[in-house]
């Protein structure tokens, strides 16, 4: 066995190997970084091809503990309460000094510190419907909460800091003493952390009286979140030790440290307005901050490894927040829109019952099904301990992306009710937010474009990074076993994907899933089809796939709609298989499946090998891209649900703040139970062909109680459908004033150096 081992090795192995060299992708330390960030999970079953469907259905439900539970229904409702976005928008443009108050004393800004540091250690499920329950109420609020939580120094002191670090700064981060933000962004480098210039030097210098071993800093960072207001803020930077003092080579990398922010030489205080979201959002700048060596998060060892420590935690942050806030919006239009179309009538008829309302309505009612089961998924595997990198990218790129499709859809529907802003209008806030989500914590071109399929093909797929790993480490030994593993894997793949492609998916294997059996013989069928697709990709484009981005962003898609259309399937299982909501899932897989095949077809139409493009598409789709989406009966069906009372749309929109009947939602609720309350009356009426309510009343067709009924229902859709207007004085208030007194340090351009198009990325 041996002999033959060597002589496979030395005849065949050896030449493949010489050609891997020149096409397999190289990793530059970055992505390397970034790659052993984070771990993998079910983006790792779907890579195989053959995902055990009964370990997605075996995994925990995810639910409140008790003390999360009694912290929604007590600080997070009383916080919603305190809670006027018209005036933080348009008047303060900051939340009240009470809620800042509060924020703290509740320790909000300490929920993933654990209870032995004074905070409150919940869990990630936990946190994120905390996050998706005040974001229904203000977006605003809900990204002041999550910072601190999400990407930020707490969780990096948590993971990274040595015990002194942790037990001198995270009781005063749990209770509020200390307000955190993290400066990563500059102007000069956004997605591209390499090109940062902000810099630190290893010297000596004077910390509090003493002489000491620290960094000398100087910074320009912006679009950091509760910059404006932070009393430490942790920021990333490129470390020079020119004297050696750390004993390594010159050029330390990219390293993370804490900055009190009363430090002489630092600078903040100034604001952005981020799409008129009134979250404190702003630049700051050092110039020659000199902080001792005991403020690098993790000490002097973790010199050099702040990209790793960032991508790790941002691994876990990005999967909790913007999909928190994306499946608020989701939710929040549900709610709203569903209502709306139903209290609002044209024709005589509510415009819930036209066809192309109906269609905007069901893609609304299945975003919103599809984005949660996949927010609640992933939470689920966090709480786990995995800390799936490419599975948060996927979800933070694929949430935001419904939630733009899905308000775009709210607002159509509302029409000039959306557009007027005022206290009544309940929609501009979710709609000026969705370019913010869009964009920060990865900007969601790049994440699709590089991050979903490029690093997921190296991380989660069986073999790819033993054999890149050993390609960079000249390991012939190490090659051959990961490479014949690999083919022998391909050729499993090609084979079942023939297979179930063949017979459109009869041979999967599939759980008992009731109802939904049929759509687990579609995912194995495209998961085997995706599998082989990224094996031909990668081994007829080699490193070239990392520049045909249209091409690894087509192979990302599909990830993509297998992930999410788990996280739907795994919601109808979590929640009773309910046949009420079978609509719902069966829009989401029609969709995701039309969608897949759509993706395959593009990308079998570009690959540059025209024989590799022509065998996939023999493979996978023999008889075409037949998938059309959901058919009209099923979208009027979706649809339906909304704009009626019924225990799915109660799901659908669970965790949504309504408020009180004098504020604009609290108000649209209680229009909508009133008129289809009053729906009966109104069929009695049309039924006898009276209109005049009356005469109606003198015939005794209704009662007075009811006459008074109708009319209160009709007080109450005229002040739904109501806009606000103002006096011109009214709206003559002054614009804030830019003051440039504040130190900016030179930019490239200033300096004359070229000016890089480089598209950055904000940090939040």
């Amino acid at each position: 066995m041996t002999s033959f081992s060597s002589l496979r090795r030395d005849l065949l192995t050896r030449p493949i190997f010489q050609w891997a060299q020149g096409v397999m992708p190289a990793l530059s330390q970055t992505e390397r970084d970034a790659i052993d960030a984070g771990d993998t999970w079910w983006d790792a079953a779907l890579f195989t091809g053959d995902p055990d469907w009964n370990e997605l259905l075996s995994f925990p439900k995810p639910r409140l503990r008790p003390d999360e539970q009694a912290f929604m229904d007590g600080p997070v409702e009383q916080l919603c309460a305190m809670l006027d976005d018209w005036t933080m928008t348009w008047k303060t443009r900051d939340l009240p000094p009470q809620v800042w108050t509060f924020l703290k004393e509740q320790k909000f800004f300490g929920m993933i510190i654990p209870k032995e540091y004074g905070g409150l250690g919940f869990s990630a499920f936990g946190h994120a419907e905390i996050v998706r329950r005040i974001a229904t109420r203000s977006v605003s609020a809900a990204v002041t909460t999550m910072v601190p939580n999400s990407l930020g120094p707490g969780e990096l002191i948590l993971r990274f800091g040595t015990k002194a670090q942790q037990d001198h700064w995270l009781p005063r981060l749990a209770d509020g003493r200390e307000v955190p933000a993290f400066g990563l962004t500059s102007p000069e480098a956004g997605s591209d952390a390499g090109a940062m210039i902000d810099e630190g030097v290893v010297c000596r210098g004077t910390w509090e009286g003493r002489e000491v071993l620290g960094i000398r800093l100087n910074w320009h960072k912006r679009y950091i979140t509760l910059g404006p207001v932070c009393t430490v803020l942790g920021l990333a930077f490129k470390l020079r030790d020119p004297d050696g003092y750390l004993g390594g080579e010159e050029d330390v990398g990219i390293t993370c440290a804490l900055v009190p922010t009363t430090t002489p030489g630092v600078e903040i205080g100034r604001r952005h307005l981020p799409a008129f979201q009134t979250f404190q959002n702003g630049p700051n700048w050092g110039k020659d901050v000199f902080i001792p060596m005991d403020l690098v998060i993790g000490g002097a060892e973790r010199a050099g490894q702040g990209w790793k420590m960032l991508m790790t935690a941002l691994a876990a942050g990005r999967g909790i927040s913007l999909p928190g806030l994306s499946g608020a919006a989701a939710a929040f239009s549900a709610l709203t829109t569903g209502a709306y179309a139903r209290v609002r009538s044209q024709f005589n008829v509510p415009i819930g019952k036209f066809e192309g309302v109906q269609e905007r309505l069901a893609r609304i009612a299945g975003a919103a099904y599809l984005v949660d089961g996949a927010r609640r998924l992933t939470c689920t595997g966090l709480d786990l301990g995995h800390h799936p990198s490419v599975i948060s990218a996927l979800l933070k790129s694929g949430a935001t992306e419904r939630m733009r499709i899905v308000v775009n859809d709210a607002m159509d529907v509302h029409g000039g009710k959306a557009i007027i802003e005022g206290p009544r209008n309940y929609m501009g806030a979710q709609y000026r937010a969705v370019p913010v989500g869009i964009t920060v914590e990865g900007a969601n071109i790049l994440t699709r474009s590089l991050m979903v399929f490029g690093q997921g093909a190296i991380r989660a797929h069986p073999y790819m990074l033993e054999e890149i790993l050993a390609i960079g480490e000249q390991d012939l030994d190490r090659f051959d076993e990961a490479f014949w593993k690999h083919v022998a894997h391909s050729l499993r793949n090609g084979l079942r994907t023939v297979a179930r492609s063949w017979t459109n998916g009869a041979v999967s294997p599939v759980p008992d899933a009731g109802r939904a059996t049929r759509f687990y013989r579609q995912m194995g069928r495209y998961s085997a089809a995706f599998a082989l697709a990224s094996d031909i990709a990668l081994l007829t484009l080699g490193g070239d796939l990392k520049r045909r981005e249209m091409l690894s962003a087509r192979l990302g898609d599909i990830l993509s709609e297998l992930y999410f259309l788990s996280g739907a399937l795994k919601r109808w299982e979590d929640e009773g298989r309910q046949d009420a909501d079978f609509p719902l899932l069966h829009w989401c897989a029609d969709t995701a499946f039309a969608t897949i095949e759509q993706r395959f077809d593009e990308l079998f139409a570009n690959l540059p090998n025209r024989l590799a493009g022509w065998l996939l598409r023999a493979a996978i789709l023999p008889f075409g891209a037949r998938r059309r989406g959901p058919s009209d009966n099923l979208t009027r069906a979706c649809a339906e649900l909304l704009i009626h009372p019924s225990e799915p749309r109660d799901r659908l929109v669970e965790n949504v703040y309504v408020g009180g009947k004098d504020e604009a939602v609290g108000q649209l609720i209680d229009a909508f139970e009133r008129v289809v309350a009053t729906q009966p009356i109104h069929d009695r009426l049309k039924a006898a062909k009276v209109r005049d309510r009356r005469l109606a009343w003198e015939q005794g067709l209704i009662t007075a109680d009811e006459a008074a009924a109708l009319d209160a229902a009709d007080k109450a859709v005229a002040e739904v459908i109501a806009v606000d207007d103002f006096a011109h004085d009214g709206l003559a208030t002054p614009a804030p004033v830019r003051s440039d007194a504040a130190p900016r340090p030179p930019s490239p351009i200033d300096r004359g150096e070229p000016r890089s198009f480089e598209a950055p990325q904000p940090s939040i």
